[in-house]
């Protein structure tokens, strides 16, 4: 029902507007290119819409400006690292204290107890370990599996994304078989061989690749984010732990985005209860780090197997991994500003976004569907919740996703770069909730006019 050429003919209008509008950031963006490949300081960043990237001047709370004065009510929140909103005082108060204290000195500060303490009665598991990103949590975990279990692959799950984890850049071709994503770049060794991939919410097709008896770990998200939301059915949950147990294989949680049910994310809110538990971006307010929860039974098993003159060789860990810095960070914003209070606004918000999305969906009868998960919301274009994250992908629109998000960038909205998923922050505002409605009515009545 959305003619493209019409669909053309907007982003072509679109175009026009942002380099109207963004010319300081366009400057900045020729010089960068001398410097930069792409011109960004990471690779993905060219993926955002428009002629080139927003140069970011200030951010406070849930709003920033960029290099021209434009001003943002930001849902993307650096892809959940700023969730706390940005710069959330509690926060910079504990990092400028602890920056005349000492950043790092690798031995640990009470701020490690303090935090350890938090994060077990917040997801139930008692021990903990700090790195400097999810991503090496989900790696120093998945090589604690396998030393462990005494096995080698690790089961995915389709379309999944756990960082830049080797094993997990894997999917399905159209015979079932495990072969490497598409974009993935050095692979080291056929996914194949490290790797088996599952749907989401296919227990027959889990106990399946369980079967074969040389699993050492399941890492899996407790509901799908990056490539779009995909829910848990009833009770799959709960019987991915049975299944975990019944074949010895470990079962790894990631937490690092579905933090946003709760403060103890699904782990907690659907009484879960994973061997080892991951997360990482929003708990430091923006500050690099993350950390993994384990069982006791894990933490000997590993204390078992791993000598003390060993111990600084086996891949786990890095100088920098639990950092005075980080630790104080994450004190600040778990205890002070990602609290239980802040996620009951924080999710009343999502459900408000979510709401006037629906509402405008269904004023246009649009085939499009919005998902909920506690703060974060997420509209997809098909007409029902996709169920795996195959369906997921199959359901995006490329040429249309980037139309939406420049027109809404061009509005004063960004959303999340890589799908059409917005998150709340406790800094954000039923009237921020209130203006991204209005202004994404407007677009809808203009792709359908």
């Amino acid at each position: 029902m959305i003619s493209r050429t019409h669909l053309a003919e907007l982003t072509a209008t679109e175009q026009a507007r942002f380099l109207l509008t963004h010319p300081k950031s366009g400057l900045m963006f020729t010089s960068a290119k001398k410097v930069m490949p792409g011109g960004v300081p990471m690779s993905w960043m060219a993926k955002w819409p428009g002629a080139y990237p927003v140069f970011v001047a200030t951010a406070q709370g849930a709003r920033f400006v960029d290099v021209d004065e434009n001003s943002y009510i930001d849902f993307c929140l650096g892809d959940t690292g700023s969730m706390t909103g940005h710069s959330p005082a509690p926060t910079v108060a504990a990092i400028r204290e602890q920056v005349g204290r000492g950043l790092t000195a690798m031995l640990p500060t009470a701020d490690a107890v303090a935090v350890s303490e938090e994060l077990a009665q917040r997801f139930g598991l008692p021990l903990w370990q700090f790195t400097v990103s999810a991503t090496d949590a989900n790696r120093h975990v998945i090589r604690y599996c396998r030393l462990i279990t005494g096995k080698k692959k690790i089961i995915v799950i389709d379309r999944c994304y756990h960082g830049s984890v080797d094993e997990t850049f894997a999917t399905l071709d159209a015979s079932g078989n495990t072969v490497t994503r598409e974009g993935n770049i050095g692979a080291p060794v056929a996914l194949d061989q490290t790797t088996r991939v599952v749907e989401f919410n296919d227990l027959a097709a889990m106990e399946t690749a369980l079967a074969h008896g040389d699993v050492a770990a399941i890492l899996m998200e407790p509901a799908m984010t990056n490539v779009g939301i995909v829910l848990p059915d009833d009770g799959y949950l709960v019987k991915m732990g049975e299944l975990a147990k019944k074949y010895d294989a470990l079962w790894i949680i990631d937490e690092t985005h579905t933090i946003s049910v709760g403060p103890g994310g699904m782990t907690a809110a659907l009484d879960l209860h994973p061997d080892f538990l991951t997360i990482g971006k929003a708990i430091g307010g923006g500050i690099p780090t993350g950390t993994f929860g384990m069982t006791r039974e894990v933490s000997a098993a590993i204390a078992d197997r791993v000598k003390l003159d060993e111990i600084d060789t086996g891949g786990i860990g890095g100088t920098l991994a639990g950092n005075a810095l980080s630790l104080a960070a994450m004190r600040a914003t778990l205890t002070e500003v990602l609290t239980p209070l802040a996620f009951i606004e924080m999710i009343s918000l999502g459900n408000l976004w979510c709401d006037g999305v629906d509402a405008v969906i269904k004023e246009f009868n649009l085939p499009w569907f919005c998902n909920r998960l506690g703060a974060r919301g997420e509209y997809v274009f098909q007409s029902s919740a996709p169920r795996t994250g195959r369906e997921a992908a199959d359901a995006g629109d490329f040429e249309l996703e980037q139309y939406i998000h420049l027109r809404l960038l061009n509005d004063g909205f960004l959303l999340t770069p890589f799908h059409n998923m917005a998150l709340m922050s406790p800094a954000t505002t039923a009237a921020d909730v209130d203006a991204h409605t209005q202004a994404f009515r407007k677009m809808c009545a203009d792709l359908v006019s």
